[in-house]
């Protein structure tokens, strides 16, 4: 396999961006080339999804997956739920994360560690997204709880150019 490309773009400032093939079996045809999906074609269906599907992992080793709304913003996902969710629940004992959009035609598939929110100015933020995006403010009662992922890992495609136009981006996430 050729040597990803690499430039420094991204999500957040100061992260490291590499581009290249995902990393799957040979029999999927996947080719090394010249030319990856921008990172704005990511970027873009992040802003504009309405749900994005949440997928954790149970105490007993068992996958949860649950449909949230959210906001990206800066680089990062922002979601909110019930800290009593099972979800929450999940993300407080193990906050590894992958996230889904809703579309398997046009495919973003983020991974990351999701990270409980606590910066008022941020929360205002966030509120100000949900407002806009969904018509509604962020619950900001104590029984909920706000989470951003910074993401690890993206992957991207679409169903009409696959694999020809398959994408990896990884990133370097601040301790």
């Amino acid at each position: 396999m050729a040597k990803p490309k690499s430039r420094h773009v991204g999500p957040g400032k100061g992260n490291f961006l590499s581009v290249g093939l995902p990393r799957v079996p040979s029999l999927y045809g996947l080719k090394p080339r010249k030319d990856y999906l921008p990172w704005n074609h990511a970027e873009a269906r992040l802003e504009r999804s309405r749900n994005y599907w949440i997928c954790t992992t149970r105490p007993d080793g068992r996958p949860h997956a649950m449909p949230v709304w959210g906001i990206w913003l800066g680089g990062v996902l922002y979601f909110s739920t019930a800290r009593a969710s099972r979800k929450a629940l999940n993300l407080a004992r193990k906050p590894s994360v992958s996230v889904h959009l809703e579309s398997g035609d046009d495919v973003v598939i983020l991974e990351g560690e999701a990270r409980e929110v606590f910066d008022e100015p941020t929360i205002a933020r966030i509120d100000a997204g949900y407002r806009a995006k969904y018509q509604v403010p962020l619950w900001r009662i104590p029984e909920n709880v706000v989470f951003t992922v910074r993401p690890r890992v993206v992957l991207a495609w679409t169903e009409k150019n696959f694999p020809k136009d398959a994408t990896r981006w990884e990133f370097i996430v601040p301790g």
